[in-house]
């Protein structure tokens, strides 16, 4: 594995071209490559590096590059879009930009199962039931080289983000994707966030080893590590692993520099956060995050409130279906919506695994339906408020929101909203 960081300062663009060629020094001869690359939602250096990428494998002959959004159930990205993302000048020519459609069986394959046993055992008990392993078909055909690019932050069903999940649940199929999801919240976020090594992560390795079998070329990761400041993302440490296990050690040094960038330690726990959500989270679905990364054990004091403030958001997800989903189901309690799931077999697992996360812990009474919560949730958005009542979400007109009202003992104004995990001294 090679690897750079400076996490006291930056990396440059020549440190960064230096890695880039040692990294491809091996590559000999190359015609066709896929890379796979994060979406809209993930911040990070992305275009600082494709562009470097891209000229070395010039240099080793190749003819054909093919690009593969990565975008989970997120919405599809324009051609503009990923060319902004990818850093790519009008003289940098891709040959195709492909969304990942994780609802088309046509751009998916089978690549294996995971185990009922095995899911059960990582559910300790809460799941019994097998994962058929379902990617993007593209992975198994006939390139020379695949890439991957991903960043790592604290992520609320996988620890970190990063490594494997470029896979799964990256360019996995609609199953996957519910399942582990549902899986990572029957197990409990507060649990998951923000550790190396746990039991959701073990379910992306155990379904990842099944994309490798299929794979038969060189497969290569780029994990970045950054900070964001004054709306400039700042390299901070790039890993580099090749293969199943290159990935998992990368994912692993990236994790541990991710700890000490993107954890923020608190003094007692707080009465009221507002979370501050940039305009690369257009929707409730990845706004999400800054609900999930202010559950750790104590951060939020009893009858607290998390205030999810994005004026710019007027919708719980971009794509109809799921939005329409969202609004049916509400935002709940894992005991509620797993009542919910037993009237509702049909349900989305994802989306009951997000509703849950945004709500927060809580208790369920299964007589009379009625739940109550450890902390209130509240948006201040441009749903309306009869909205957000009908979801179980609280509202504040986000005209009424200033900062000085947040500043104080107990009280936390977070600029990045959604970026860093808040935890307890």
């Amino acid at each position: 594995m090679l690897s750079i960081e400076n996490l006291q300062g930056e990396l440059t663009k020549e440190q960064l071209k230096e890695i880039v060629k040692e990294s491809l020094k091996n590559i000999s001869s190359v015609k066709k490559v896929l890379l796979i690359h994060p979406d809209y939602t993930r911040t990070d250096f992305t275009d600082k590096l494709i562009p470097l990428i891209y000229q070395e494998l010039k240099n080793k002959g190749m003819t054909q590059i093919d690009s593969l959004n990565a975008g989970g159930t997120h919405r599809a990205m324009t051609e503009k879009g990923i060319r902004v993302k990818l850093g790519l000048s009008n003289q940098i020519n891709f040959t195709h930009f492909y969304n990942h459609e994780y609802n088309d069986p046509q751009q998916l394959v089978t690549v294996g199962e995971i185990s009922a046993s095995f899911v059960e055992k990582m559910t300790k008990g809460e799941l019994s039931q097998s994962i058929p392993v379902v990617v993007n078909k593209l992975v198994t055909e006939d390139y020379d080289l695949i890439i991957a690019l991903s960043g790592t932050l604290p992520h609320e069903a996988a620890g970190y983000a990063g490594g494997l999940k470029v896979f799964l649940p990256g360019i996995s199929g609609p199953e996957v994707i519910d399942l582990f999801h549902w899986a990572a919240v029957l197990v409990g976020i507060p649990q998951i966030i923000g550790t190396v090594n746990n039991s959701a992560r073990e379910v992306i390795n155990k379904g990842s080893s099944y994309v490798f079998n299929k794979i038969k070329v060189p497969v290569l990761l780029f994990n970045m590590i950054f900070e964001e400041k004054e709306h400039q993302v700042i390299p901070k440490g790039l890993y580099i692993g090749v293969g199943f296990d290159g990935f998992i050690e990368a994912y692993k040094q990236a994790a541990k520099a991710s700890s000490q960038l993107h954890v923020v330690y608190i003094d007692k726990p707080l009465e009221c956060a507002v979370q501050v959500i940039d305009k690369s989270y257009d929707e409730i679905w990845t706004a999400g995050k800054g609900s999930y990364k202010l559950q750790s054990p104590g951060v939020m004091a009893p009858g607290g409130e998390i205030i999810i403030y994005a004026p710019h958001i007027n919708c719980f997800h971009s794509r109809i279906e799921m939005d329409f989903a969202l609004r049916q189901i509400g935002y709940h309690c894992k005991d509620y919506v797993k009542k919910y799931l037993k009237l509702n077999p049909d349900f989305s697992k994802n989306i009951a695994a997000h509703v849950i996360n945004v709500r927060g812990a809580g208790s369920f009474d299964v007589n009379s339906w009625k739940e109550e919560f450890d902390f209130k949730v509240t948006l201040t958005t441009g749903i309306p408020q009869e909205v957000c009542k009908s979801v179980g979400l609280g509202y504040r007109n986000p005209d009424s929101i200033r900062k000085e009202d947040f500043i104080g003992p107990e009280k936390l104004w977070i600029q990045n909203g959604g970026k860093y995990l808040y935890k307890i001294k």
